[in-house]
């Protein structure tokens, strides 16, 4: 039996960094996705008694033996159910860990490790000890800002859920999953995004699993609808960084400065609580005038997260290079390098596109046109 799923990506569209603050953020899918095929067998002779993971755009695999499972984390069947999401214990992890670290992962592969024993424990959580190929790809680049851990997590969680589903009568194409049962993958994604991150803010797995965009504040998470068509040209600056020491920075220039950044949280929550407004106004505003609105936002909203201390000499240069062509960028996520978006209106030609798409190559980045807020996880049997 073979089912396939896929998850989406995400962008902040507004509010990085203030919304650790209390501000309120709005993110949003992006049409990039993670893809996860299952393969499980259909006799109990099958697949050799394994469960393989192939990671296809890292030419890795990893395998081991349904015994070797059973023996180094025995209690996993006992204290799970597919229907009820609970936390990784400590000590369930350790006992993953040990399985992770008898596998052969490259030195400069090893941020895989903590990718890995989630996989191993939402797949032992979710169905158990049963021998399977599960293949994984994605047009997500890696630690770039995107929410690839979260599509990951979610898309996983699609098909482990899917397969184990006595519903498997869905026609050709991709079909998206019923609320209560995005609600509960939700859940899992969740647990798994807390073994990678230790403490995310559930924004990630949350607009993966769901799609289209969502606002968040002090906790809480909204759902928005939309049906405003965005198109944003993203450039992945491929310069690491240092998520933890960029959110630091900023709480340490809050202390320094408490009165000024507070004003700056102030404003970026503004900002945020505006562009979800204009984006799901159903009042009678064209098209171009909603952009012009949103690229005057960003515009400002990226001026705060330069006065947070965020920015970065390569988002300076994509900035300068799409402004040229008379665009407007900002940065998304955390800073310090990763991606930008810069805003694409619905009257940009193509051969413009094309130019800017050039110039940023030309200095060593990578880019991708994505549609904004589109539908979230998805099946397929």
């Amino acid at each position: 039996m073979e089912v396939k799923a896929r998850a989406p990506g995400k962008i902040i569209l507004a509010g990085e960094h203030a919304v650790v603050h209390g501000s309120t953020a709005v993110a949003a899918a992006i049409d990039l996705y993670t893809y996860v095929t299952l393969h499980l067998p259909l006799l109990s002779g099958e697949n050799n008694d394994r469960l393989t993971l192939q990671l296809k755009d890292l030419s890795l695999e990893f395998s081991w033996s349904v015994s070797r499972l059973k023996e180094v984390i025995p209690s996993v069947s006992n204290t799970s159910s597919p229907s009820t999401p609970v936390s990784c214990s400590s000590e369930t992890l350790k006992s993953i860990v040990v399985l992770v670290e008898e596998q052969n992962i490259p030195e400069a592969k090893i941020w895989l490790s903590s990718g890995i024993s989630t996989f191993l424990w939402l797949y032992t959580s979710i169905l158990g000890f049963i021998p399977a190929t599960v293949i994984i790809t994605t047009e997500l680049p890696y630690g770039s800002g995107l929410g690839s851990s979260a599509a990951f997590c979610v898309a996983l969680t699609a098909a482990l859920i899917a397969s184990s589903s006595s519903d498997k009568t869905r026609g050709e194409g991709w079909s998206s999953l019923d609320e209560s049962n995005l609600e509960l993958l939700n859940k899992w994604a969740f647990e798994g995004e807390k073994i990678i991150h230790g403490k995310p803010s559930g924004i990630d797995n949350t607009v993966s699993a769901y799609g289209n965009m969502i606002k968040f504040c002090s906790g809480e998470i909204t759902r928005l609808q939309t049906n405003m068509p965005l198109r944003m040209l993203i450039t992945n600056t491929k310069v690491g960084r240092n998520t933890k020491a960029l959110v630091s920075g900023v709480s340490e220039r809050t202390l320094r400065h408490p009165e000024a950044m507070n004003s700056v949280f102030n404003a970026v929550d503004s900002i945020s609580k505006e562009m979800a407004a204009i984006i799901q106004t159903k009042d009678d505003i064209s098209v171009t005038e909603r952009e012009e609105r949103i690229k005057e936002l960003m515009e400002m909203n990226q001026g705060l997260l330069e006065s947070m201390g965020v920015s970065h000499s390569s988002i300076d240069t994509v900035i300068q290079t799409t402004l040229k062509h008379k665009l407007t960028s900002k940065l998304t996520g955390a800073g310090g390098g990763g991606c930008v978006l810069t805003l694409l209106p619905t009257l940009v030609s193509g051969t413009v596109v094309e130019k800017v798409v050039q110039e940023l190559e030309s200095s060593g980045f990578q880019c991708f046109t994505a549609s904004i807020g589109g539908n979230g996880a998805e099946i397929s049997f």
